[in-house]
């Protein structure tokens, strides 16, 4: 399978939106991954308002929206990132991902409490899904993970849990002992 990067594309000569479901995002602010056979897109949430952001919460019913916050330069972002674009196609039926840079859009940190370099969080059907690690934190994943298995293993608990009714999975792994705070 050919791979092909896509940039963040900006203008619109190019492309003028990329439909993602039936959500419209434009596509300055959209970033993907493109393979020869179909498209497997981490969008990258862009924009002043938080709107994108929003409308990526609200648009997914099915599957759960994971959300990476944090600064795209970022060395810890980048692990994050790199560990979620190898995932992306696995978890495509049950998770969907985005990228969002907290310093362009600011308008939830203060709400999700984004003080780390990077941050994983959780949605299902609009509702914030917390997951215990173990680490005290039961609302994101504030450290860089590069291991795709965990990672995979993470998601599929919060869907099988989100899907139940539950707001508060525990997570296969504790993660108590190795990251120390």
């Amino acid at each position: 399978m050919r791979l092909l990067a896509a940039a963040v594309l900006r203008g619109g000569a190019i492309l003028n939106s990329i439909q993602r479901g039936h959500v419209l995002f434009p596509a300055a602010f959209a970033i993907g991954w493109v393979h020869s056979n179909h498209a497997t897109f981490s969008h990258h949430l862009r924009s002043h308002p938080g709107w994108h952001v929003d409308q990526a919460i609200l648009s997914e019913d099915d599957r759960v929206v994971v959300i990476r916050f944090g600064k795209d330069s970022d060395p810890n972002c980048m692990v994050m990132d790199e560990t979620l674009y190898n995932i992306s196609e696995s978890v495509a039926n049950f998770a969907v991902v985005y990228l969002c840079d907290n310093t362009l859009v600011p308008d939830f940190n203060k709400m999700y409490e984004l003080y780390d370099d990077t941050t994983v969080m959780f949605f299902y059907r609009n509702k914030h899904i917390m997951i215990d690690l173990g680490t005290g934190n039961n609302n994101k994943i504030n450290w860089p993970m590069d291991n795709k298995q965990e990672m995979i293993d993470i998601i599929e608990t919060v869907y099988r849990g989100a899907s139940k009714g539950r707001g508060l999975v525990v997570s296969p792994k504790d993660y108590s002992t190795r990251y120390k705070y």
